[in-house]
C-alpha cells in the first residue's frame, strides 16, 4: 500500500471500508458530538486531536476541500446550524472545547471518516503519522480476519463466483477441444492462445499475472480470477471456438497458426468487447490493489477506489468461502434429487 499522504486511491479505499472504519474508531477513542445519529467534530477538536494549530486544519480544508466534502465534511448554515449549536451546547462542559454559541454565518463539521481523512494527509503532525500506521495495520488485520488470512482467493467469496467458475470451465473445455481438432498439431497451442486471451483482456501473460499475485506452483491461475474476468474469458473462448470450427469446416482442413491469429485479431477488436474489457480491467486492478496489495502496472490507469458495496461483496455477510458455497450447492442438488 502506498504512502497515504500521496495516494488518494489508497485513502479512499480505506474510507470506503466500513469494516475497517468501525475498528479504527474503536481504537482512536475520540469524543465528539452526536448530531443526526452521527458523531460530529468541529475543527478545534480535530486540531486538538492531531496536536496542530487550527490554522493548519484550515489550510488542509482549503487545499483538499473536494475530497473532504466527498467523505463527509459539511458546512452548516441556517436552521441546521442552530440545531447543531443547541446540541453542541449540552456537550461543551463535558468535552472542554471552544464555545460556538455566537457563530451565526456557517460552521464546518467533520464526521469520523473526515477526521481520519485529515489525518491521512496531515504531514505536520507526529500523531497523524502514528494514526496512519495504526490505520494501515487495522485495515490489513480486518481483511485478514474476514478472509481467514488468505486474500489470494478473496475472489471466491463473491456469491456469483461459483456459477461463473463452473460455466467458464465448460467453455474452456470446448475451446481446447476445438484447438485440438481444428488447429494444426502443436503442444504449445493451448498455452499460447490462453496467453493471447489473457493479454487481450488484462494485458498480462499467465506468468506475469502469477508473479504479481505471488502464486505458488500448486495454485491454479483461474481460481484467483474475479467473476467479471471469468465471464469475459468464457465469452472469448465460446466465440473463438465457434469461429475457428466454422472456418476449418468451410476450408475442409485444420487451420494454420497464422490463420487462427488473424481470426483472434479480428475477434478481439470487435467494439462490443471494449466496455466489457474496460470493466474487467478496472475490477481486477482496483480489487487486487485494495484486497491483495497487488499492483498491476500495465493496468495502472484503470485503478479506482472501491465503493463500500465492493467491501460488502467480498467481506460482508453474503460473502463466503468457496467450500461453503459448494456444500450449499450440493445440498440443493441433493434436495432436488430427493423430490424427483
Amino acid at each position: 500500500m502506498n504512502d497515504l499522504t500521496n495516494s488518494k486511491i489508497d485513502r479512499q479505499n480505506i474510507l470506503n471500508n466500513n469494516y475497517a472504519i468501525t475498528e479504527i474508531e474503536r481504537a482512536c477513542k475520540i469524543s465528539g458530538i452526536l448530531f443526526e445519529n452521527k458523531v460530529r467534530f468541529i475543527k478545534e477538536q480535530v486540531a486538538k486531536f492531531y496536536e496542530v494549530d487550527v490554522r493548519t486544519i484550515d489550510r488542509y480544508l482549503e487545499q483538499h476541500s473536494n475530497e473532504l466534502i466527498e467523505n463527509g465534511y459539511e458546512v452548516l448554515k441556517g436552521k441546521k446550524l442552530k440545531e447543531f449549536i443547541k446540541t453542541y451546547s449540552s456537550y461543551v462542559n463535558d468535552i472542554n472545547v471552544v464555545h460556538i454559541s455566537k457563530t451565526t454565518a456557517n460552521l464546518g463539521i467533520f464526521d469520523f471518516r473526515t477526521v481520519l481523512n485529515i489525518g491521512m494527509i496531515l504531514v505536520e503532525s507526529e500523531r497523524a503519522k502514528i494514526i496512519r500506521q495504526m490505520i494501515l495495520d487495522i485495515v490489513i488485520d480486518t481483511i485478514n480476519i474476514k478472509t481467514g488470512g488468505e486474500t489470494k482467493y478473496i475472489n471466491q467469496r463473491d456469491e456469483d463466483f461459483l456459477i461463473s467458475w463452473y460455466e467458464e470451465e465448460n467453455y474452456r473445455r470446448d475451446f481446447t477441444d476445438v484447438l485440438k481438432e481444428y488447429v494444426v498439431d502443436d503442444k504449445f497451442k493451448y498455452s499460447a492462445y490462453t496467453d493471447k486471451i489473457y493479454k487481450s483482456i488484462f494485458k498480462e501473460k499467465a506468468s506475469e499475472y502469477r508473479k504479481i499475485l505471488k502464486l505458488e506452483t500448486k495454485d491454479k491461475t483461474r481460481d484467483t480470477f474475479y467473476t467479471e474476468v471469468l465471464d469475459l474469458i468464457a465469452s472469448y473462448e465460446c466465440g473463438l471456438a465457434d469461429i475457428i470450427k466454422s472456418e476449418s469446416l468451410q476450408l475442409g482442413r485444420r487451420l494454420e497458426y497464422l490463420e487462427v491469429d488473424k481470426i483472434f485479431s479480428e475477434f478481439e477488436n470487435q467494439k462490443l468487447f471494449k466496455p466489457l474489457v474496460n470493466k474487467a480491467r478496472e475490477k481486477m486492478a482496483s480489487r487486487d490493489l485494495a484486497f491483495r496489495d497487488a499492483l498491476h502496472l500495465k493496468l495502472k490507469e484503470y485503478i479506482k477506489p472501491l465503493q463500500a458495496s465492493e467491501f460488502e461483496r467480498f467481506l460482508g455477510e453474503k460473502s463466503k468461502e468457496l467450500q461453503d458455497r459448494i456444500k450449499e450447492a450440493e445440498d440443493v442438488f441433493k434436495r432436488l434429487k430427493e423430490r424427483g
